[in-house]
């Protein structure tokens, strides 16, 4: 097992794959001192000001002079970015060679669409109601039986007080949730004077199968669990229906993620999620990548992969827009990485950045698509929302993610309402969190599987999730929803 990596010629600074001990010799260097995992050392001086070179792009610039064999973290050395950014368009595109499509077993839903669980979802639209929806999943559990994989509910504090644009953000995000192809049937939970009316939510939901979405206005009952299990017995005995069929990996939706990132993040799981998403685009199917504030000072690796003008155009507003909500809220762009992310060896915004983004692979990017809005072409796109786990994780779910592919270096139990895969970027995370792990992909850097072989290996684990195998998360009943605000509460 290699002791560093260097990841690309350009590059000036190697990363440790486990922990390096002072005097320690790569590629004729000696390292100064020790090394954690995941932390770079420099392999040649490097000059107060000049950049420190890691995927072959800058990820800043040095503070003082670093000598060769020295540790390179934020000590001595910062970010390049600023502000917004003009960008030009050189497309540089790779299209996969198609391949023989793979298939699951999932659920054909009446309207063609596809989900991969039948789940009876109560989605609350005002957080008031959060308790009797909760209240409804407990008393009603015994509706979990045959096909229907099971009953939840998504609280949330919003739907009233809220004016703008967090009120449309919220009535947008939850009726697309409404319209998730892995809920069989859905239960729309109102109070009856909340700012988010039903008539807005049927509105903004458009055409829906009245067998599919009930709706229950907790005011015009008399006793509200009484009325709700009423319904819910009528959504039981419509998703109880669907049974799961063969289907081609061409109608999957899968969301990439990422958060608890360390140095080797950029190395071993991206970059098989990122191969593991080509092998997707490339059998026909779709992918989804978010998280804009991760992708400033990487957009060398995105923006050139845009598959037309238009494209190209909607990623720079999509960018240079989350730039400008940054700078409206007097908040710095690059406040970005984590204290947990920095522990683990990442540095700056743009060593975050273009590690993030390995997670998108090199197939072209299809479209570019806003918050709340859902996936309607085929291949890799990429999805308006910010890093914060929960809020980035719920978007992509609403987005039409079958399920989300969460790579971390430091690790996490939450889940999503979409089935959400834990995959470790070290095996040392993925032994001591057995029980938060669903992929280990620290044996790319552990030698005993190539980033190909790590990519195949996890299309297969994806498939057999996609046909009911529950994920860590799933088994532990760990499901949340956070939506985006950025406005005044009324």
């Amino acid at each position: 097992m290699p002791e560093l990596i260097h990841i690309h010629p350009k590059d000036n600074v190697a990363v440790a794959l486990k922990p390096i001990p002072a005097g320690t010799v790569f590629e004729g260097v000696a390292a100064k001192v020790d090394i954690p995992q995941g932390h770079k050392m420099a392999l040649s001086p490097i000059g107060a000001g000049e950049q420190v070179i890691k995927y072959g792009f800058s990820i800043g610039h040095a503070t003082e002079p670093i000598e060769a064999g020295a540790w390179v973290h934020t000590h001595n050395m910062k970010t390049n970015l600023s502000g917004e950014i003009d960008y030009t368009y050189n497309p540089s595109l790779q299209f996969p060679t198609h391949v023989e499509t793979a298939t699951f077993q999932g659920y054909r839903r009446r309207d063609g669409k596809v989900g991969i669980r039948n789940e009876i979802w109560i989605l609350p639209t005002v957080g008031c109601v959060n308790d009797v929806a909760k209240a409804l999943v407990q008393e009603n559990k015994d509706l979990v039986s045959g096909s229907i994989d099971g009953l939840y509910t998504f609280p949330h504090p919003f739907g009233c007080s809220q004016t703008g644009e967090d009120h449309a953000q919220t009535r947008k995000l939850l009726a697309a949730l409404a319209q998730h192809p892995n809920a069989g049937a859905v239960l729309v939970l109102c109070l009856g004077c909340e700012n988010l009316t039903l008539d807005q939510f049927k509105a903004e939901l458009g055409n829906y199968d009245e067998e599919r979405v009930k709706f229950l206005v907790c005011q015009e009952v008399e006793d509200e669990l009484e009325a709700g299990r009423k319904m819910l017995e009528q959504c039981a005995s419509y998703a109880g229906q669907f049974k799961r069929e063969a289907i081609p990996a061409s109608e999957l939706v899968v969301g990439m993620k990422c958060g608890g990132s360390d140095g080797l993040s950029g190395i071993t799981a991206n970059p098989t999620v990122g191969r593991f998403s080509d092998l997707l685009v490339a059998q026909g199917g779709s992918t989804v990548l978010t998280e804009v504030p991760e992708m400033f000072g990487a957009e060398g690796f995105l923006m050139d992969r845009c598959v037309n003008e238009t494209v190209f155009q909607k990623a720079v507003a999509m960018i240079n827009g989350f730039k400008e909500y940054f700078i409206r809220h007097n908040e710095v762009v690059y406040e970005n990485p984590s204290p947990g992310n920095k522990a683990g060896g990442i540095t700056t915004l743009e060593d975050k950045s273009c590690g993030c983004v390995q997670k998108g692979g090199s197939a072209p990017i299809m479209d570019v698509i806003g918050y709340g809005e859902q996936v309607t072409t085929k291949g890799l796109n990429m999805l308006y929302g910010p890093g914060n786990d929960l809020v980035s994780s719920t978007a992509l779910t609403a987005a039409g993610a079958h399920l989300i592919l969460f790579t971390t270096g430091r690790g996490t139990p939450f889940g999503a309402p979409a089935p959400t895969m834990k995959i470790s970027s070290n095996t040392p995370l993925a032994t001591k969190k057995s029980g938060w792990i669903d992929f280990n992909a620290g044996v790319v850097a552990d030698g005993t599987r190539t980033l190909n072989e790590a990519a195949q290996d996890l299309m297969a684990l994806v498939l057999e999730v996609a046909s009911g195998k529950q994920t860590k998360t799933e088994e532990k009943g760990f499901r949340e929803i956070s939506i985006f605000k950025g406005g005044v509460t009324l």
